[in-house]
């Protein structure tokens, strides 16, 4: 009984964490699930240990931790998701001719879950399973730019979590924050080089019903073509359609 008391908090701290805007002091957790002040310490300490929460000791809050999204990520991964938006991507890549994927969150790191080439379209390194750096994609910016902020801060807490591929690409979460500002102000992430040179994408988020970030769309297209605005402005209202479609299609209004 003491072992189900105890998981019964843990996910009681999960669920509320879950409906926050902003990470909350641990004041705050113990008083909302009705627990001493020295149980949730203890509580959140295990639960920081195993990465379901995080601690910004400057702030001294308590947020959702990389484990915790990696469980969500898995979620959206589920056949539901795939299944909604398989044949909408399928639609996509004909509408477009071009390259279009759908990814998830997984800790620092995009997993891509549905892929749809295009006849003709370069080989790309995006396939279903694989996974790449969230700050180098414009499939993670949008998700990223969807977050609260120091959400993005929990899971960029250093240097060394920012990698780059081409030599292009955020080194800091300074300059991340930067360029999910840009994402912010556009309504939509780009691309460029960052994961191949050639070629660039463009992605807009996919929301559920809480407004939380649950995947992206993405299209990538060469960075040379000819009519490289006009078929950026036209791949953006594509992506963005899709987006929507999707994010209604799983149950946001």
């Amino acid at each position: 009984m003491a072992n189900a008391s105890a998981a019964s908090h843990a996910v009681a701290v999960l669920q509320l964490l879950a409906r926050q805007a902003e990470p909350l002091p641990a004041a705050t957790i113990a008083r909302r699930i009705g627990l001493p002040r020295s149980s949730t310490y203890h509580l959140l300490g295990v639960l920081r240990e195993s990465g379901f929460v995080s601690h910004l000791a400057d702030d001294r809050v308590w947020g959702l931790g990389v484990a915790a999204y990696e469980l969500g990520a898995a979620y959206t991964r589920a056949a539901p998701l795939q299944r909604v938006a398989r044949p909408i991507l399928a639609r996509l890549a004909d509408e477009t001719g071009h390259n279009v994927h759908l990814a998830v969150l997984h800790g620092t790191d995009v997993l891509y879950v549905i892929e749809d080439r295009a006849p003709g379209r370069p080989s790309l390194v995006t396939d279903v399973g694989v996974r790449l750096p969230a700050p180098l994609t414009a499939s993670g910016l949008a998700i990223l730019a969807a977050l609260p902020g120091r959400q993005v801060r929990a899971l960029f807490p250093s240097r060394d979590l920012f990698v780059q591929r081409t030599g292009v690409g955020p080194t800091s979460l300074t300059a991340l924050r930067s360029e999910l500002a840009r994402v912010r102000q556009r309504g939509h992430a780009v691309e460029d080089g960052s994961v191949t040179l050639g070629l660039s994408s463009v992605a807009v988020v996919v929301l559920d019903h809480t407004d939380h970030p649950v995947a992206s769309v993405a299209i990538t297209f060469p960075s040379d073509d000819p009519d490289g605005t006009a078929v950026r402005h036209r791949l953006v209202d594509a992506a963005g359609r899709t987006a929507a479609e999707l994010s209604h299609r799983i149950g946001r209004r």
